[in-house]
């Protein structure tokens, strides 16, 4: 296992600053987050030209890309779009294995679910890459069982743990032991199960940060832990100095 960070700590900020930062505070790997409205690399810009985004990444601070976390609009998130296509392309330039997207609402029918994963997942293994539903209050992975079952019904299907969702979210911090084994990839955070504490500082919340990575190392796990404090204007803390305590937290634990 090796600890990165992800570029959402650093949203306020241009995306080779963010970069330089987290090489400031000697990551070595981070996650690249490509969103539609996002703050650093927009999804437009990957779709219109992936190589330019790749040659724009590697002219950075050298920092290695552990994983990409991807926001498709609904149109766009199937196996065929153009946008997809320049995902797949970016990642296999970067040398890229994971990538992180969100299942579809809750409410949408699990059959068509499968349909539209499967495809996604088979065009994403044509190119040896791996495709993790992030863990989500608000998706169809807000329930440990249903992950499992998504996971199980499309073979080669992995998740990307989000505790956060499954403590401050429906499940209320039920057991969550259930998706250890597809997990692919992990986003911490430290958080409480009150209104507002999604988000809190390093120590004060629940998240039981030893007893995953011990439960994850039975499983074989040897990917990444990656810091993914969001960087919100009305964060009741500072972002930078809460990112280096979980980074050796972290650190101290693998």
């Amino acid at each position: 296992m090796f600890v990165a960070c992800s570029t959402l700590c650093f949203a306020r900020k241009p995306l080779d600053e963010a970069l330089r930062q987290m090489l400031e505070l000697e990551f070595q790997k981070v996650e690249l987050a490509i969103h539609p409205d996002g703050p650093h690399l927009r999804l437009a810009e990957v779709t219109e030209n992936p190589d330019a985004a790749i040659a724009r990444i590697r002219q950075g601070p050298g920092l290695a890309i552990a994983a990409l976390d991807v926001r498709l609009p609904p149109e766009e998130a199937q196996a065929s779009s153009r946008s997809f296509a320049a995902i797949r392309r970016l990642a296999k330039g970067l040398m890229v294995s994971v990538i992180t997207m969100p299942a579809s609402p809750l409410g949408t029918p699990l059959a068509d679910e499968q349909r539209r994963l499967r495809a996604l997942v088979e065009e994403a293994g044509t190119d040896g890459l791996v495709i993790a539903l992030e863990t989500h209050s608000q998706t169809l992975t807000a329930h440990p069982a249903t992950a499992v079952a998504l996971c199980q019904a499309v073979p080669g299907l992995a998740l990307t743990l989000d505790p956060s969702h499954y403590i401050n979210g429906p499940h209320q911090n039920a057991p969550f032991d259930e998706v250890l084994p597809y997990v692919q990839n992990v986003h911490f955070r430290d958080t409480g199960r009150k209104p507002g504490e999604f988000q809190v500082r390093v120590g004060q919340g629940l998240v039981e940060y030893g007893r995953i990575i011990n439960q994850l190392e039975r499983f074989g796990y040897a990917r990444a832990l990656t810091v993914s404090i969001l960087d919100q204007p009305d964060n009741p803390f500072d972002v930078e100095l809460e990112v280096r305590k979980l980074k050796l937290l972290l650190e101290s634990l693998i």
